[in-house]
C-alpha cells in the first residue's frame, strides 16, 4: 500500500449525495454527537504483517457504582463479546466499551480492568464487568502475534474525545474487511423526535463481514474475501431516557440494519450490538414503547450509513502474506444508468 494513501481525504456517504433516511444527523454525524460520549483509537501497524488496533467508546463517568442502562443483541453468535452475560442480565454498562482483534480481546479486557480500578471512585471495587468486542482481522494482519497490548488500550481510553471520529483504517478497524472491500471503523448519528422531544442517537461499527454491498437498492460485488471468519461489532448510544429492555430492542434494530448493506450473516460471522443511554436512571421516565418507532428507524439509518462510511474512509491495504484488499471505488458508486453499481 502507498504509505501516503491513508492521509488522503476520502469522502463520506453524504459527501457523495448518499443520504440514508429522512431524519437529520447531529453536527458531526458521529457517535460523539450524543452528549457525554467520547471515542478514542490506537492504531497498531507494523508493515507488512500487522494491521490492528483498539477503539474505545467511553461514556462520561461510567464506572462500577455509576453504571448506565444498556442492552445487547446477538445476530449470529460466532464471536466473542466479553462481558455479554452480565450486561444482558443486569441491563447495566459499568465500563467503557472496547473493540479490537479477536485474539487480543482478552488482553484488552484485562487492561480495561486495570484502567478502571485506577479511576477515582473505584478504590474499593472488588468486581467489575469489562465489555470488549472483537473482529477477526487475520486476513490482513498477523493475528497470532496478538499485537494489541495494555499500553495501546490505555492510550485509546486516555485520548478519547467528544470531537470528530476518525473512520476507516484506524483503531479496531485497521485490518478489517467487509462486503468484499477494505473496511474499518464507521460512524453516523440521527436526531429523532420521540414523545415530542428531540433526542440524539449515534452508531459506531467495526465492519468485518461478508455479503454483497447494497447502496440505495443497487449492488456492487467486491473482489476481497468473504470474511466468513469475521464479526461486526456495533455500539449505539443515545441520550433518550430508555430503560434496559428498550435498549435491547434498540440493539436488535442495529443488527437488523446490517441486512440493508448486504450482510450475509454467515456461519462464521459474529454480529453483535451494544446499546446504552447517557441519561442516568431516575432523571426522566422512559418513553412509551409505542412512541419508539422514530428512534428505531433512526438507528437503522445510522447503522447503515456508518457501514458505508467505514468502507468509503478505508484505503487499499496490503498486509499479511502479501494479501491485498482494495478500497471501495468511489467512481463506481457514482455511476448512473444501471441497476448494478
Amino acid at each position: 500500500m502507498n504509505p501516503d494513501a491513508s492521509r488522503r481525504p476520502r469522502p463520506r456517504a453524504r459527501d457523495l449525495g448518499i443520504v440514508i433516511g429522512p431524519t437529520p444527523t447531529g453536527p458531526l454525524n458521529a457517535l460523539t454527537d450524543v452528549p457525554g460520549v467520547r471515542v478514542g483509537h490506537t492504531t497498531v501497524r507494523s508493515r507488512p504483517d500487522v494491521h490492528s488496533g483498539v477503539t474505545a467508546v467511553v461514556p462520561d463517568g461510567v464506572r462500577p457504582g455509576a453504571a448506565v442502562p444498556a442492552g445487547a443483541s446477538v445476530g449470529n453468535g460466532y464471536g466473542k463479546l466479553v462481558g455479554f452475560t452480565q450486561l444482558a442480565e443486569l441491563g447495566e454498562l459499568e465500563t467503557p466499551v472496547l473493540l479490537t482483534s479477536t485474539l487480543s480481546a482478552f488482553r484488552a479486557a484485562d487492561a480495561l480492568v486495570g484502567w478502571v480500578l485506577e479511576q477515582p471512585g473505584c478504590e474499593g471495587v472488588l468486581s467489575l464487568n469489562p465489555v470488549v468486542g472483537e473482529c477477526n482481522d487475520g486476513y490482513l494482519s498477523d493475528i497470532r502475534s496478538r499485537p494489541v497490548r495494555e499500553e495501546h488500550v490505555r492510550a485509546a481510553l486516555d485520548r478519547a474525545s467528544d470531537g470528530p471520529v476518525a473512520e476507516g483504517c484506524v483503531g479496531a478497524g485497521t485490518g478489517t474487511v467487509a462486503l468484499g472491500f477494505k473496511a474499518g471503523i464507521g460512524t453516523s448519528s440521527r436526531t429523532p423526535e420521540v414523545a415530542d422531544r428531540r433526542f440524539t442517537v449515534g452508531a459506531l461499527v467495526q465492519a468485518n463481514f461478508g455479503g454483497t454491498l447494497r447502496v440505495l437498492g443497487r449492488t456492487l460485488d467486491g473482489p476481497g474475501p468473504a470474511s466468513g471468519t469475521g464479526s461486526c461489532m456495533i455500539v449505539v448510544a443515545t441520550d433518550a431516557p430508555l430503560d434496559a429492555r428498550q435498549l435491547t430492542r434498540v440493539a436488535r434494530r442495529a443488527v437488523f440494519a446490517l441486512a440493508r448493506t448486504g450482510a450475509a450473516y454467515s456461519h462464521g460471522s459474529g454480529d453483535y450490538a451494544v446499546a446504552f443511554t447517557t441519561a442516568r436512571p431516575g432523571t426522566a421516565s422512559p418513553p412509551a414503547d409505542a412512541g419508539l418507532s422514530p428512534l428505531f428507524e433512526a438507528v437503522l439509518d445510522a447503522v447503515e450509513e456508518a457501514v458505508l462510511n467505514s468502507l468509503l474512509a478505508a484505503t487499499t491495504t496490503t498486509g499479511y502474506a502479501g494479501r491485498t484488499v482494495p478500497a471501495l471505488p468511489v467512481d463506481r458508486l457514482l455511476a448512473d444508468g444501471s441497476p448494478d453499481l
